[in-house]
Formats: structure tokens, C-alpha cells, sequence
């Protein structure tokens, strides 16, 4: 008793003469601390030596949270200096097990799938935005003949129209955008090229019609769909929170426009023009003989668009942010045009594009650089050993890959944090299409695993994005008809970059505002971006 009066005595006179609010405080406060000390305990008296090393972390259910947020790529790279390249942090409550470097990678991205599951982890966040039997809301069987219909979607043909289609896109925006008004100006790089992402991708991928949509309230309504990809909802998509219903109500209407084209598609009131992804997937059919439902093409004509618009629209906001640093460069991408192309810069044809190497290799350096999605995950559906590893991870963990961080290590990469396309010159670091690069047929064509590849901006696996072939052709357009336009600079003709990534959503992009100089070509340099000019 003598002990519990010393401990009771003072605290009752404590809470006898403090208000209701200092006790409450009080009270928090005692339990904050509790709780962090035996966290701190239990990481440091209970390792388990068969799992991956722990990042410390003082408060429990936050964990590594906010240092993971602020900046994905300098968490990784401090751990990986202290762990190694396996190692578990614990984010909002959940443990995640990330794998760094090409084996990490391959070990993740190439798991098999009764080891490793994408679809328990992507549709809670995914489900209520591209809608029902689609992408992970669907067996991953199905999902794999979705993928074939969308990538043999994509024919030569149909590539070779799409170059026509973006460029005049890009030529009526540059025409008529407010910004470009005048011989000179300034531009917020990723906010103008959100928008004429969206314009280009859906003119030549979805068709005349849904561009169209993009002038009125259409735009209103992927905006409000685009906040169903707010972080928050990989746990809480089915709170009804004002987000959430925004999301929901933009869903609806979304598959109600383009169901309503597809009727009147398959009514015969629309005359088929173009190679569009619609008028494909309607004549597509399942194995069991079953058509492609209304929702359904729906489903996946929304996820075309919100999946490539988020990575397109950033990385062709970097590529010119990178160019304002290097005025030369963007010379010397208009004396390859004229040098391969002639010296009157004929309009752009899908033959041509395939004739410029340093357009593409900055497309690709900038992907290397800027790789959209920074983190990738897999539910463990069974207990799995790490390979070249001790270590088990059990199914309480989620998986996590970086590719992006292969792409930034010196092992791989010269000065690896310097941007320069000429790095890839003559074929250089071109890991998948060396002779020895494992192939795999998951059921929509022929892939390279990726197995030894640092570079994988777009996954590798049954999950790799189909859109892989499009997306350098939509970006590799833009950039012929901005260099032919425009000469870029940044404000002041700084040479470093001053724009900072934010990491706030799901897929990584520019902070913004992000401003830089455009000045318009002279007569002597003008160029025809294509018919029309």
C-alpha cells in the first residue's frame, strides 16, 4: 500500500484540482508515451531473425508514413544504405516488405500469381473509378484477355493514324490556348500539358465523339473522377466523403456516355471512321464466345484514360521542363528532324517518328528520371522467401517495388541523377532487347520479363501497362510538334532545375505551378506541324 499511496496520492490531487480538459491532456499524453515506449520495445526485444529488418520508427499505426511521403526516392535510398535491399516500414498500420534493385524487382513484378496478388491491393482505390468486372475487379484471367483485346487493339495501322490525330491536336491547341497568344510568354508547363494530354488521348484512342465531350462539362466530370485516386482511398474508398461522392456521380455519368456511344455505334446511326479503341472492343469477344458488354467498354475506355493520362501528362511536363535547362538540346532536336526528316520539316508521319532516335531517347531518359509511379504493390497470399535470401515474408506483409530507384543507381547508370538522352546513344543500356532477355506469354502477347533490366518505367509482369507502345508515340509527337513551335527556356535562362516532384498522389508529377519562357519560332524557322498550317 505504501507505494500505491505514493503513485494515488499525488494523481488524485492532481485530477481533484485540474479541469476536465488538462486530465483529458494529461491522459493522451500518458498514453502517447506508453504507446511509443513499447513500440520502441517490441522493435527492439522482439526481431524475428526469419523476417526482413524493421525500419525504426517511434510512433506506432504512422510508422515511416511521412518520410515515405515526402519523398518515396530518398526514403528508399537511406534504407537501402542501412538494411540492405530488402527491408519492412511500417505505413498507416501496414507492414510493407519492399525488394530494391533488379531482383527485387523481378522477384515482385514476375511473382506467381497464387503467390502474389495485385488485385486485393489496387481495386479498393481502382474498383469504384474504372467500375465493375474491369481491370482488378475482374478474375486476373479475364483481366489477361482484357489486356489482349486493348494491346492487338493498338495495330500498326491504328498507330500510324494516331500520329495524324495528335498532331493536329497540338496544332489547333497552340492555335487557340490563351497562352500562346503573341510571339513570346510564359506557360505553366504542367497544367497546360494535363490538358492537352487529355485532348490528344482521347482523340486518337477513344474517337471523335468523347474529344468532343472534353470542350464542355465532360472535362467537369473526369476532374471529379480523378479524386477517386486520392491516397486516402486505398482505405477508406467506400467512406462518404464529399471526394468520394464526386467520384461516384462522375463514374455513373462516364459509363452512361460512353454506353450511350456504343448503342448508337451498334444501332448503325454512327458511320465508322478510324481506327478509335471503341469500335474495336465491340467487335471483340471473350474465349467463351461472350462480347464485350456495354459496361464493360466502358470500364476499360476510363481506365485507358485515367491510367495514361496521369503518367503522359507528367512525363511530357517534365521532358520540357528538362529541355528549359538545356536550350541546345532543343536545337538539336530540330536539326534531327530536319536532317532525317529535310529541311522543310514535312508533316510528321508514323515512319518519320520511328527515324528520330534522340526524340525518342529523351522520352526515355526523362521516364528514367521521372518514372510515374514510384511504388508498386502485391498482397503475399502465401508465406514467400525472399530470393538470394534468409529472409520470409509472411502474409501480413505487402510487397513493395520501386523500379524507379534501379533507374537512379550508379550501377547501372553513369551520374545517374544527371538527365542526358544522349546516354542512351548506339543502343546503349538497352537491357531488354539483348539477346539473353527472358520472354513470357501471360496470355496477351509476348513480353520481356524484365528480369535484368534496371529500366522499367512501365512494370514488368502479367501487371506490365499495355499502353507502353502509345505512350511513347502520344509523348514523342508532342515533343516533334513543341520543338518545331517553340523555343523553351526557363524564366530568366536558369540552368538548373527549380521545380521540386510531389509525391502526394498516386503517381509522381511536378509540383505546380511550374513556369517557363516560350518564344515562337521566326519565319525562317517556322515549320508545318502538319495539313492545315
Amino acid at each position: 500500500m505504501g507505494v500505491l499511496e505514493h503513485v494515488a496520492g499525488p494523481l488524485g490531487d492532481f485530477a481533484s484540482n485540474s479541469s476536465t480538459g488538462v486530465v483529458v491532456a494529461a491522459g493522451f499524453a500518458s498514453f502517447l508515451v506508453l504507446a511509443v515506449v513499447l513500440n520502441v520495445l517490441k522493435q527492439l526485444l522482439f526481431k524475428k531473425p526469419n523476417e526482413p529488418p524493421m525500419v525504426f520508427h517511434w510512433f506506432p499505426v504512422i510508422g515511416s508514413t511521412i518520410t515515405y511521403g515526402m519523398d518515396p526516392y530518398r526514403f528508399f535510398f537511406a534504407n537501402k544504405q542501412k538494411y540492405g535491399d530488402v527491408f519492412t516500414f511500417v505505413l498507416l498500420g501496414r507492414k510493407m516488405t519492399v525488394c530494391l534493385d533488379t531482383k527485387g524487382n523481378n522477384f515482385i513484378l514476375n511473382g506467381k500469381i497464387k503467390d502474389v496478388n495485385a488485385e486485393e491491393i489496387y481495386n479498393p482505390l481502382c474498383g469504384p473509378v474504372f467500375g465493375k468486372d474491369v481491370v482488378y475487379d475482374c478474375p486476373n484471367a479475364k483481366l489477361m484477355e482484357q489486356k489482349k483485346f486493348v494491346k492487338f487493339g493498338l495495330t500498326q495501322e491504328a498507330l500510324r493514324s494516331y500520329v495524324t490525330l495528335i498532331t493536329a491536336e497540338v496544332q489547333d491547341f497552340v492555335k487557340r490556348h490563351k497562352v500562346f497568344k503573341g510571339q513570346k510568354g510564359t506557360f505553366n508547363v504542367p497544367k497546360v500539358m494535363a490538358e492537352l494530354t487529355i485532348y490528344t488521348a482521347s482523340r486518337s484512342l477513344q474517337g471523335e465523339e468523347v474529344r468532343n465531350m472534353f470542350d464542355a462539362k465532360f472535362a467537369d466530370l473526369f476532374h471529379d473522377l480523378d479524386l477517386g485516386f486520392s491516397p486516402i482511398n486505398f482505405m477508406l474508398s467506400w467512406a462518404p466523403l464529399p471526394h468520394n461522392r464526386a467520384r461516384d456521380n462522375a463514374h455513373n455519368a462516364m459509363i452512361q456516355v460512353y454506353s450511350q456511344i456504343v448503342r448508337e455505334r451498334r444501332s448503325g446511326a454512327v458511320k465508322r471512321e478510324g481506327h478509335d479503341m471503341i469500335w474495336h472492343l465491340m467487335e471483340c469477344k471473350y474465349k467463351d464466345g461472350t462480347p464485350v458488354p456495354e459496361h464493360e467498354i466502358a470500364g476499360i475506355m476510363i481506365a485507358l484514360l485515367m491510367a495514361g493520362q496521369h503518367s503522359s501528362s507528367s512525363t511530357i511536363a517534365w521532358i520540357l521542363l528538362r529541355l528549359a535547362t538545356r536550350p541546345e538540346l532543343v536545337e538539336e532536336l530540330l536539326q534531327e528532324q530536319k536532317d532525317v526528316l529535310g529541311a522543310d520539316l514535312p508533316p510528321l508521319t508514323y515512319e518519320g517518328l520511328q527515324k528520330l532516335p534522340l526524340h525518342a531517347q529523351t522520352v526515355k531518359e526523362t521516364l528514367r528520371l521521372h518514372t510515374p509511379i514510384h511504388s508498386i504493390m502485391r498482397k503475399v497470399k502465401q508465406p514467400l522467401v525472399v530470393d538470394g535470401t534468409n529472409y520470409i515474408v509472411p502474409t501480413s506483409h505487402t510487397l513493395m517495388s520501386s523500379p524507379g530507384v534501379s533507374a537512379r543507381m550508379d550501377s547501372h547508370f553513369v551520374n545517374p541523377s544527371h538527365w542526358d538522352p544522349h546516354r542512351w546513344d548506339a543502343g546503349m543500356h538497352n537491357y531488354e532487347d539483348s539477346a539473353d532477355a527472358e520472354t513470357i506469354d501471360y496470355g496477351w502477347g509476348v513480353v520481356s520479363k524484365g528480369t535484368n533490366s534496371p529500366y522499367l518505367p512501365f512494370g514488368a509482369g502479367r501487371h506490365r501497362c499495355i499502353g507502353e507502345q502509345f505512350a511513347y508515340l502520344q509523348l514523342q509527337t508532342i515533343l516533334v510538334a513543341f520543338v518545331r513551335e517553340f523555343k523553351i527556356r526557363n524564366v530568366g535562362g536558369k540552368r538548373e532545375v527549380i521545380v521540386e516532384t510531389d509525391y502526394s498522389s498516386l503517381f509522381s508529377r511536378p509540383l505546380n505551378p511550374a513556369v517557363v519562357e516560350w518564344e515562337r519560332r521566326g519565319k525562317g524557322e517556322e515549320a508545318e506541324l502538319g495539313p492545315g498550317m
